[in-house]
């Protein structure tokens, strides 16, 4: 069944989105995408609209891959602590 379109609201323009996800969820990726917009127009000067959109794409693109390069790291180290626990058990049990 194919979703109805959301109405948002991003620097002043208002766009229909028609996604996977629920309202509530397109909602908040709107106010994410917003509000970092939003952060770099108060942070700098005179960008241009095109600079500002740019500028946090590159923001919210680095957020994430910090984001994936943490949990890669973490589930490296649950896959190692997971391989110690594995070795003790082996060596306890007969």
């Amino acid at each position: 069944m194919e979703k109805k379109p959301v109405r948002i609201r991003i620097l002043d323009h208002e766009y229909l989105i028609r996604g996977q996800e629920n309202e509530e969820h397109i909602q908040a990726i709107a106010e994410f995408v917003n509000h970092k917009f939003r952060e770099i127009i108060d942070n700098t000067d005179g960008l241009s609209e095109r600079k500002t959109v740019i500028l946090a794409a590159f923001d919210i693109a680095s957020e994430y891959f910090q984001l994936r390069k943490d949990c890669d790291d973490l589930v490296s180290n649950i896959r190692n602590r997971a391989e110690i626990l594995n070795s003790r058990i082996d060596s306890i049990t007969p």
